[in-house]
């Protein structure tokens, strides 16, 4: 029987399996992509703000206040972020921001002065966090059914506490933070937590344990549990996260209004989900990125105010902003099918 001898290896063939390009290059480009184009619409928005508002749009107090303004929902979708990576969801955010405001500030609270303010807020959204936590990990309840709930009652005891009425605070330490005495080379105080909880928010998603497995447990839960992962506590633990960006946010919001209500937070559940869904964090979980929900953060907020310089009705902001989130799904489902 003949046998033919192989043809030789060509030296490109050989070295080729070195060349090959890595998978996680594939995704850091789609990253990169999906950051670019963010900043796209951002530059465009500033643009659209600049033409059609010139004066006031492009003023340095505008400016301050769009930031300000986007701070406060900004350490929200941080939270939010985690949660919805890990595979989850919290529809209670924005009644926990308004729990946390009023109990912060009733009268026997701001006896404490400040730092009775900020531990309260912190305190009672921590609380709510462990709640949601218990309920979701070890309850076995579904997300969307707990934070539900938390939803419900705390927007209900928010009420009670305040019959109505809106809670001034009168403590200076606090409202001093308001105020452009306290600005540091223009950057209002809340703008640095924001920044400040942003960078902390994306060391803890890319450059921890901690991220690493609320990443997994979003992909594959089960996966997770088999390579030691122990899913039920990671789960408390991003809702408790989640919890006390919802303090520190009910804190920032009290600097910015000056008072507690029980109306505080309204909507920031969707306005948080949609940031973050359309800065490329997957509703599925298993992908999540700070720098994505931060930029979603600031889109939303500066199209706002681009509509209130302009005096555009409300209903065709909603509509802008709908319209952006079923864009933004689409593309994930585009760029999923191609992975």
């Amino acid at each position: 029987m003949t046998q033919h001898a192989s043809p030789p290896r060509d030296s490109a063939d050989t070295l080729a399996p070195a060349r090959r390009t890595p998978a996680w290059h594939g995704l850091w480009a789609r990253a990169d992509v999906r950051t670019l184009s963010l900043l796209g619409v951002l530059a465009a928005l500033v643009v659209i703000g600049g033409v059609t508002k010139p004066d006031e749009f492009l003023d340095t107090r505008n400016l301050q206040l769009v930031l300000t303004q986007a701070s406060v929902i900004g350490v929200v979708t941080v939270g939010m972020t985690f949660v919805i990576t890990s595979g989850g969801i919290d529809l209670s955010v924005g009644a926990i921001v308004a729990l946390a405001s009023v109990w912060a500030t009733t009268v026997a609270t701001q006896e404490y002065g400040f730092g009775g303010i900020l531990f309260t807020a912190v305190l009672v959204g921590l609380g709510c966090g462990l709640v949601n936590g218990l309920l979701i990990a070890y309850g076995g309840m579904v997300p969307f059914i707990a934070t539900l709930a938390m939803l419900a009652s705390a927007r209900g005891l928010a009420l009670q506490i305040t019959d109505g009425r809106t809670q001034i605070v009168t403590v200076d330490g606090v409202l001093s933070l308001g105020e452009r005495d306290s600005y540091v080379l223009g950057v209002p105080p809340l703008v640095l937590v924001f920044a400040l909880v942003t960078l902390l928010g994306w060391l803890v998603l890319n450059r921890t344990t901690f991220g690493r497995r609320a990443v997994a447990v979003g992909g594959n839960a089960e996966a997770a549990r088999l390579a030691g992962i122990d899913v039920r506590r990671q789960r408390l633990y991003l809702y408790l996260l989640s919890g006390l960006c919802c303090g520190i946010a009910a804190f920032l919001l009290i600097v910015l209004s000056g008072s507690g209500q029980n109306t505080n937070g309204n909507l920031y559940e969707l306005d948080a989900i949609a940031a973050a869904i359309i800065g490329g964090t997957l509703l599925s979980g298993g992908r999540g990125t700070i720098t994505g929900s931060v930029l979603g953060v600031l889109i939303f907020t500066t199209i706002t105010n681009i509509f209130a310089l302009n005096n555009l009705q409300s209903d065709v902001q909603q509509i802008a902003k709908g319209a952006i989130i079923v864009a933004a799904v689409l593309v994930q489902r585009r760029t999923a099918s191609t992975t």
